[in-house]
């Protein structure tokens, strides 16, 4: 028969990796709204502030949901 070693998901780094994209989640609806928002209101203020914490945003809800799936992927795989 088979002789190699059964292996089994890690439940610790899967219970990890979900949490990231359910982090991930929300974050990317409110960057998109916030990015959104900066180029519909171009004539005041909150376009300075608001458009650089947008793009940050969206750079970690990116790393988020990378970083999520690939470690559900390393749970089940390895």
């Amino acid at each position: 028969m088979n002789n190699r070693p059964q292996r089994h998901t890690d439940k610790q780094l899967l219970v990890k990796g979900l949490k990231r994209l359910a982090l991930a989640l929300p974050l990317l609806v409110l960057t998109t709204y916030a990015f959104t928002f900066t180029f519909l209101n171009k004539e005041t203020i909150p376009i300075y502030y608001l458009l650089p914490l947008a793009i940050l945003g969206m750079a970690a809800t990116i790393y988020l949901l990378f970083n999520g799936i690939k470690l559900i992927l390393k749970s089940l795989f390895n």
